[in-house]
């Protein structure tokens, strides 16, 4: 089932907690650098556990990371990396949070190269899914390749997150996402 049609079997807040992060965020394509980092930041925390439960944690992922700033997180010390393990509010993974210093890092040297993550990803694409999480793992840590799909997809880069007949698919599209350019959606 198509997260467009789960959302319309919760209930409650849960249903709203999934319909505000579908309708305002899930596929739209992203320019910022810093929020691009909190996506894919989001989906390697996201590994292992529901989406649900990174959604409810967002705010306290937020705190813990500095805003998501990739030149903070970069800096990041054994201190800071001990303050994150014993951070209730976030997924108190060792290898997840090294994977977050590690790749603001990495971001950082790609962002000195080609002038920003954004960038970076437009010169790849496009780029069947394959392809796409072969060079996430060779760049990457802690990137395989279910949290390399939905990161492409919230971010506009893949096809798939929403239903043809969604209304947030129009408005998607109205954006000509990256996945638009090409037929790599399902490869």
């Amino acid at each position: 089932m198509s997260y467009c049609k789960a959302i319309l079997s919760m209930e409650g807040s849960r249903r709203e907690l999934h319909k505000r992060y579908h309708d305002l965020y899930y596929g739209f394509p992203i320019a910022d650098d810093n929020e691009l980092f909190t996506r894919l930041i989001l989906e390697i925390n996201q590994a292992g556990l529901s989406w649900e439960t990174i959604l409810k944690k967002e705010d306290t992922f937020r705190a813990a990371y500095a805003g998501f700033n990739i030149a903070a997180v970069a800096a990041f010390t054994e201190v800071d990396r001990a303050r994150l393990m014993a951070d209730p509010g976030i997924i108190r993974n060792r290898l997840k949070i090294n994977a977050a210093i590690e790749n603001a890092k990495t971001i950082l040297t790609l962002q000195k190269e080609y002038g920003s993550f954004q960038q970076w990803l437009a010169l790849q694409h496009p780029k069947p899914k394959a392809e796409w999480v072969r060079l996430f793992k060779k760049t990457f840590k802690f990137t395989g390749g279910e949290i390399v799909g939905e990161f492409l997809m919230s971010i506009g880069f893949l096809a798939g997150a929403h239903d043809a007949d969604c209304p947030i698919y129009q408005a998607i599209a109205a954006q000509k996402p990256a996945w638009m350019e090409g037929d790599n959606s399902h490869e």
